[in-house]
């Protein structure tokens, strides 16, 4: 089915140097997270300047074209249009560029892939068990003894103490191994413990670290006479354990595929990968993994317990700019660690109060500026950071204007070193931004185990506290900011071809420019010849001028002005690029008219390009016209053979 947005799908997988180019590809909550063999091969600067692109970050040896609120549908229409799901696959090590990834980048790129699909569910069931917590404190304790407690409970609680397996689903997608064998392999860590408790209910031994506990573990049972240590929380909710062992499972799944005769792979990998796996996951991998979770959640706490205060500014101060280069990965898997481990979390909840002063920075903007387009960027930019997604007030406002940025960094310093000094914890993990707070009431658990009294303290407090660096970002902000004088744009030429000489109408293209009409096959470039693109045709050019093949709107003026994106009246969307490879002149030689989102009519003069500079250049300027939303349509024809001139009719649309 086609979508609104595989026009932009198409320039997306065109610009990152096409769909050869891509080893892999996935999203997060605003971004594609494309891995690239060759990063230099990605046209970046045409990518920014795309409507429909907030930016893009290369970091985590990932190139990440940053969408918005819409990434999911436009991460479908370029997997649809670029078929990446079985196309793009993970070539081991290797980074963009060829060369191999650093410690820290494949670090990001790992965690990002494991949380990435479960994000949404992780928040979903904490609000679930943070309004549950809420609902005992109001109803009393017999309210847990009633059905309706339970059922939602289980709704809650259930995802979080089976989350061995879901992050197995996701990391054996990562690692490669057949997705229901680490499921498998999660199962019977969770299994073990239920069904056979003789297992985890031996002698406890605690070992402390940094004047505080950290690691519990039971020894009792045996396996082949070699002792199962089992840590005395167990494997539910845990996050560590399951992701090493399903690393360690696809090496072993991989070298058994190598030696085991075609026939019997079918069963016998999976049996051979298991029968090694579990077991050294039991004795090994899963202890050692617990005891690096313990001393994660026992330092995080150390380094707490020096400063709060300190430790929650640096925490908000720093993670817009985190979020910036993707790299806020690298601490998200803390914090469920910590909610697993330590059943709250107070080091990366300081974090809280960042999407809220990007939001109190965009609306003193809004009200402040007179700049139309600027306000108009405001308003979506607002309710998005209302709702904790900050990427199109970062990139699209206050990163761009500097001062801004400064400030919501500073401001959420502020807040996170205020949360330090009260202690705010929050129980579970939940949405972003506003919907996040009921993660700040205690769980049932935490209720119990920690001997809390006052379920609201988290929430009163934290509320306050974001509304008081709100008015301090605003303030600031409202008399800092000073609107840029803006550039003078270019104005129009003015040039138009005389209406009695085009013979556009409803349903057609005119030629843009005047040529030979040549077909798509003949183009020698891949992406357009094999029509992937769009349909359409093809005309060497006799002159240097560019019109408008229809009325419509300027949706992509390029910044070289070596293409141009029209939508038109009759809902076409219209690409015109001017010659082959030519983006790599950097906009020299060309001459754009008109501007994105600029009004126009047939035959509006829209790029001038001196076309003998750039065929001594050694460029091809064979141009391409297409209808890159062909399948909104029944028919996309044009008569090929032929010279037109600039204004004939070209492509005829049913």
């Amino acid at each position: 089915m086609a979508s609104k947005y595989d026009g932009l799908a198409r320039i997306i997988i065109q610009n990152v140097g096409g769909k050869g180019n891509v080893i892999s590809l996935g999203h997060c909550i605003t971004r594609l997270r494309f891995r690239l063999k060759d990063e230099s091969k990605a046209n970046t600067d045409i990518l920014k300047e795309t409507d429909g692109i907030v930016t893009v970050i290369q970091s985590g040896g990932q190139y990440q074209v940053v969408i918005g609120n819409h990434v999911g549908e436009v991460f479908d229409a370029v997997n649809d249009i670029g078929h990446f799901s079985a196309a793009a696959s993970d070539e081991g090590g290797q980074e963009s560029g060829g060369g191999k990834k650093s410690i820290g980048n494949m670090l990001i790129d790992t965690l990002s892939g494991v949380f990435t699909p479960i994000l949404p569910l992780l928040g979903a069931t904490g609000i679930v068990k943070g309004l549950l917590g809420l609902a005992v404190f109001l109803l009393g304790n017999e309210f847990k003894n009633t059905g309706t407690y339970m059922l939602l409970y289980a709704v809650g609680d259930g995802f979080f103490y089976f989350l061995p397996i879901m992050l197995a689903y996701s990391a054996s997608q990562k690692f490669k191994l057949n997705h229901y064998t680490g499921m498998a392999i999660a199962a019977a860590f969770l299994y073990a413990e239920v069904k056979f408790p003789a297992i985890a209910s031996g002698e406890t031994v605690i070992t402390t670290l940094f004047a505080g506990t950290f690691m519990e573990t039971a020894i009792h049972e045996t396996f082949l006479g070699i002792p199962v240590i089992w840590p005395a929380a167990g494997y539910g909710s845990s996050v560590i354990p399951i992701i090493f062992a399903v690393w360690f499972a696809a090496k072993v799944e991989k070298m058994w595929t190598k030696v085991i005769p075609d026939v019997i792979k079918l069963f016998i990998v999976p049996l051979l990968t298991m029968v090694v796996a579990v077991p050294v996951s039991f004795l090994v991998i899963g202890p050692v993994a617990s005891w690096l979770s313990s001393g994660i959640g026992a330092f995080c706490q150390a380094v707490y317990g020096i400063s709060p205060i300190v430790a929650g500014f640096l925490v908000g101060a720093l993670w817009q700019v985190l979020v910036i280069f993707g790299l806020h990965w690298g601490l998200v898997p803390v914090m469920y660690n910590n909610y697993s481990t330590l059943g709250f979390d107070t080091f990366v909840t300081a974090n809280f109060t960042a999407s809220f002063v990007q939001t109190a920075a965009v609306l003193a903007i809004l009200l402040k500026t007179k700049d139309k387009k600027l306000k108009s960027l405001s308003v979506p930019a607002f309710l998005s950071g209302i709702c904790g997604v900050t990427e199109p007030a970062i990139y699209g406002i206050t990163l761009p204007k500097k001062k801004p940025f400064y400030i919501t960094c500073f401001t959420a310093g502020i807040g996170g070193a205020i949360m330090g000094a009260f202690g705010i914890a929050s129980y579970s993990s939940g949405g972003l931004g506003v919907f996040k707070f009921p993660c700040f009431i205690p769980t049932t658990e935490a209720i119990e185990k920690l001997g809390i009294t006052d379920v609201m303290y988290d929430v009163r407090t934290v509320a306050l506290i974001v509304l008081a660096v709100m008015i301090l970002t605003f303030v600031i902000i409202w008399f800092t900011y000073k609107d840029s004088v803006p550039a003078k744009k270019a104005e129009p030429a003015g040039e138009t071809i005389a209406k009695q000489e085009i013979a556009g109408e409803e349903g057609t293209l005119v030629a843009p420019v005047s040529g030979h009409v040549v077909p798509l096959s003949e183009v020698k470039d891949e992406a357009f010849s094999s029509g992937v693109l769009g349909k359409g045709v093809a005309i060497v050019p006799a002159d240097g001028k560019v019109y408008a093949p229809c009325d419509g709107e300027v949706s992509t003026m390029f910044p070289t002005g070596h293409a141009v994106g029209i939508t038109g009246t009759n809902r076409a969307e219209v690409l015109i690029h001017i010659g082959m490879d030519t983006v790599k002149l950097d906009g020299k030689y060309f001459s754009p008219k008109v501007e994105t989102g600029a009004k126009v009519k047939a035959g509006d003069l829209l790029v001038e390009f001196d076309m003998d500079k750039i065929k001594e250049a050694g460029y091809d300027v064979t141009t391409p016209v297409l209808v890159t939303n062909a399948d909104d349509f029944v028919d996309i024809s044009g008569e090929t053979g032929k010279d037109v001139k600039a204004g004939d009719m070209l492509i005829s649309i049913i």
